[in-house]
């Protein structure tokens, strides 16, 4: 007798179980998270079980992508933006697409929308998706991911119109990072938000890291602040601060000053390869990694309140 999963059950896990269930050499694995909400500690956690081969999705290749490749995690990168978020470079990622160094790295390059289009194909199962802002850009040139087809329908003017596609994107799993869930799975996210739902979608397995676990009624009291319903996801970690040196809106502030710190470390292999040692290797998992910071200085990133109005959502009498 087939046995059908309950996919509304409680799914909570530890970082360690849930990388070690849902990421697998060889696998595509989808870090989202737009500046805010980066799912560090999911990266950490995934250098630390030595995962191989891998080829990473995100928007924003940034610091946890460097870190990723300084651990020899990534062999493919599929991105939109690579850069540390506005403060510098990234060390090793220039080193291994610039000079093959140590190795080199195949690199997959759309424009942001270029990449949400593929989450939205990938999300909705569609062979390729349309897009108009390719036009008089050189990235087709150099990706032949990139391509054009001729509308079924005439242009404007009644002649023939050819347009530019992307193909989809499936991960294997995509891992992100939000401000809470319940134990099922449904998932609350405010602020500054990317592609979460959409990468989620597109993904054969989904695992949702989270600041805290709350009560079914919570979610129940603002269902509209759920991004992320329970049927998507297959598993909850709860990794407080784990999107560091990214913020969550409404529990930590960014870390600037580690931000503008990364191009100097990044730029020297042993000074990188050091600071993984100490802060990733050297750390049983993220709360390790949290403790060693020190409570002063999680108290310099603190946040005040600003707290939003209530809603009415009515019911019946």
């Amino acid at each position: 007798m087939r046995r059908t999963v309950d996919r509304t059950a409680g799914k909570v896990m530890s970082m360690r179980e849930a990388v070690a269930a849902f990421v697998h050499d060889g696998d595509t694995v989808s870090l989202e998270g737009f500046t805010h909400l980066v799912p560090t500690a999911a990266g950490h956690e995934i250098i630390r079980q030595g995962r191989r081969d891998l080829t990473v999705v995100r928007m924003t290749a940034d610091i946890v992508v460097d870190q990723m490749l300084a651990a020899g995690c990534v062999t493919r990168l599929v991105s939109s933006f690579v850069g540390n978020s506005s403060a510098g470079s990234l060390g090793e990622l220039r080193r291994r697409i610039e000079h093959a160094d140590p190795e080199p790295l195949a690199f997959e390059e759309y424009s942001h929308y270029g990449m949400v289009c593929r989450y939205l194909a990938g999300a909705q199962r569609l062979p390729f998706y349309p897009l108009r802002s390719y036009a008089g850009s050189d990235l087709p040139a150099v990706n032949p991911g990139i391509r054009q087809v001729v509308s079924p329908y005439p242009a404007a003017d009644g002649g023939t119109e050819r347009i530019h596609v992307v193909p989809p994107v499936n991960p294997d799993v995509t891992i992100v990072h939000a401000q809470r869930a319940d134990r099922r799975g449904n998932t609350q996210i405010w602020g500054l938000t990317g592609v979460q739902a959409e990468a989620v979608y597109a993904a054969g397995k989904a695992v949702v890291v989270v600041e805290e676990l709350v009560a079914d009624e919570v979610v129940r009291s603002d269902p509209n602040r759920t991004l992320i319903p329970a049927h998507a996801v297959d598993a909850v970690v709860v990794c407080p601060r784990g999107a560091h040196p990214s913020f969550a809106q409404g529990y930590y502030d960014r870390d600037n000053a580690f931000y503008r710190s990364w191009s100097a470390i990044s730029k020297d292999p042993a000074r990188l390869r050091a600071w993984l040692a100490e802060w990733v290797y050297g750390t049983a998992d993220h709360a390790e990694y949290v403790a060693r910071l020190g409570e002063g200085f999680w108290a310099g990133l603190a946040v005040s309140e600003a707290l939003s109005q209530p809603v009415n959502y009515g019911r019946r009498l």
